[in-house]
């Protein structure tokens, strides 16, 4: 049997502006997001699981095409 993993949604915050993003994967360490393509996503921010995470600060590690992939801290 294959186990299906559904992507999750996250919301990126940064000064007054906020985006969602797909959440393709997760650890205790960082994540690979994917945001849209003519979004401006700074090297920094806070990333939230949709709907019931908290914030967690973190910065982008590399960026290619339309993901991202950061680090928490």
């Amino acid at each position: 049997m294959v186990e299906k993993h559904s992507a999750r949604l996250g919301s990126i915050s940064f000064g007054r502006s906020k985006t969602i993003c797909t959440i393709r994967s997760i650890s205790a360490y960082g994540a690979a997001l994917d945001v849209a393509a003519d979004e401006q996503v700074p090297d920094e921010f806070a990333l939230t699981v949709i709907p019931d995470g908290d914030p967690r600060r973190c910065a982008v590690v590399w960026r290619k095409e339309k993901r991202i992939a950061v680090a928490f801290y």
